[in-house]
């Protein structure tokens, strides 16, 4: 049987990524105790599309949140992070939402066999937002077997959870759905606002934007003290938090960089080197 579907829990959003989901009380006492790896919810895959093997690579590497960018072609959606690259055989289901689909299948009802954490499949809007995410939505509904669904403001964790970003004229379609199977990526200025968490579980901002510490020497304290805030406010509102833009050379600048982020409490690390940020959070940091 399908672990999600065994018992469905209403949740926020916000618990559902940052603890993963996890299997009522009496399922617990029955269940077969994981044997795979443990899946590394902080790690997440920017750029995913632009690895040998999209999604899969990250999903090797243990990866809990990955991203694609998508554009609206001829009533398709197509993954690539430059116009120029665009190709129709590069779409996101064959890219993403079938792969994970089989995936799925094949794990009894998890991306992450033996584990309950609710892959976040980040989709970044590269055309316009409105008919890109209209779009978007009816190709979801299709998928509606894989992904978290918020009705009504009542949040259900599925195995996928799609968090819409890029072009912020998303949102006004996103809002007006009763049904949504996607949540919204919203930035530092929605702290404090009455956007609910159930709507936007996840706030990104640009690094380079917020900081000008780049990992060469100790980070400045006023500095640090603003990560730390930033990172209490997200979370005093059952949000999760992360940055784009930070240093991503190998080298002992980001790692200073990464083990700042992961002692304030960030929720996800950003990297296009998929091995090196899985050596750094399975290690002693």
């Amino acid at each position: 049987m399908n672990p999600y579907t065994r018992r469905t829990a209403v949740v926020s959003l916000g618990a559902v990524l940052a603890a993963g989901l996890t299997a009522p009380a009496a399922a617990r006492d029955t269940a077969v105790r994981p044997t795979g790896p443990v899946p590394l919810r902080r790690a997440h895959a920017h750029n995913d599309y632009a690895h040998a093997r999209p999604l899969l690579d990250a999903l090797d590497h243990g990866f809990g949140s990955v991203e694609a960018d998508i554009w609206l072609v001829d009533g398709g959606l197509l993954v690539a992070h430059e116009e120029g690259g665009l190709d129709p055989a590069r779409t996101l289901e064959a890219l993403y939402l079938d792969p994970l689909r089989r995936r799925i299948r094949a794990n009894g009802g998890t991306v992450h066999r033996d584990h309950r954490l609710s892959l976040q499949l980040l989709i970044d809007l590269k055309t316009a937002g409105d008919p890109t995410y209209r779009a978007l939505s009816r190709v979801l509904h299709g998928y509606r077997d894989l992904l978290s669904v918020c009705r009504a403001g009542r949040v259900h964790g599925g195995p996928v959870t799609a968090v819409i970003s890029g072009d912020r004229a998303a949102r006004a379609p996103m809002e007006a759905e009763r049904v949504r199977r996607a949540f919204y990526d919203g930035r530092p200025e929605d702290l404090g606002t009455a956007a609910p968490a159930s709507f936007a579980p996840l706030v990104s901002a640009s690094w380079t934007d917020l900081f000008g510490w780049q990992g060469v020497g100790p980070m400045p304290s006023a500095e640090r003290e603003r990560l730390r805030r930033l990172v209490a406010a997200a979370h005093g509102e059952g949000r999760r938090l992360r940055f784009w833009a930070t240093p991503d050379t190998a080298g002992a600048a980001r790692e200073a960089v990464w083990t700042e982020l992961s002692g304030a409490g960030v929720d996800h690390l950003n990297t296009d080197d998929l091995a090196g940020l899985a050596r750094f959070l399975r290690s002693a940091h």
